[in-house]
């Protein structure tokens, strides 16, 4: 009997060492996979860092550029409110007051088409609901369909986009 009990025991040893083996062996497979999940955890960290840095980069540089467009259009603008300025301050007539008015209206043009401002909306164009605001209509077998009659107000736009529709009066 005590051959049949040191064979249970050698059997019971084996499957216990077999057994700690394989949890050796789990456990050498858990370790790469932890690891792995480490390096992803760390890179995914990075990953969400640099996109956080990326915004708030992305809103300083889009901040900058607005406050830039804004320091353009102002310094443009500028000698405009100084010739208008000098007109309220000097002594003069009516005819000379109204030629500098002329003058500094002409200024404030040229500042604006630098800027890349374009004017529309005059009698005789086609009316376009896209550029023009019809505010009145009239009946007139002299002109032809859709003609705009009378602008009170000129429209403005740059490039393809309307900063303001012309407000018009259109015929037929």
């Amino acid at each position: 009997m005590s051959k049949k009990k040191d064979e249970i025991k050698e059997e019971e040893i084996l499957e216990e060492t077999e057994a700690a083996e394989e949890e050796t062996e789990a456990a050498e497979e858990v370790n790469p996979l932890e690891a792995e999940l480490a390096d992803t955890k760390e890179k995914l960290l990075r990953t969400a860092a640099e996109y956080a840095n990326y915004r708030a980069r992305s809103a300083k540089e889009k901040e900058q550029t607005f406050s830039n467009a804004k320091g353009t259009v102002i310094a443009e603008i500028l000698p405009v409110i100084d010739n208008l300025e000098r007109a309220i301050g000097a002594d003069s007539d009516f005819e000379s007051l109204k030629k500098g008015v002329e003058m500094t209206l002409s200024g404030l043009m040229a500042s604006l088409e630098k800027l890349g401002v374009e004017q529309f909306g005059e009698a005789g164009d086609a009316f376009d609901p896209n550029l023009h605001n019809a505010v009145m209509h009239v009946e007139d077998e002299a002109l032809g369909e859709n003609v705009i009659t009378d602008v009170f107000q000129k429209g403005y736009k740059v490039g393809d986009r309307v900063i303001r529709p012309a407000m018009v009066k259109t015929a037929n």
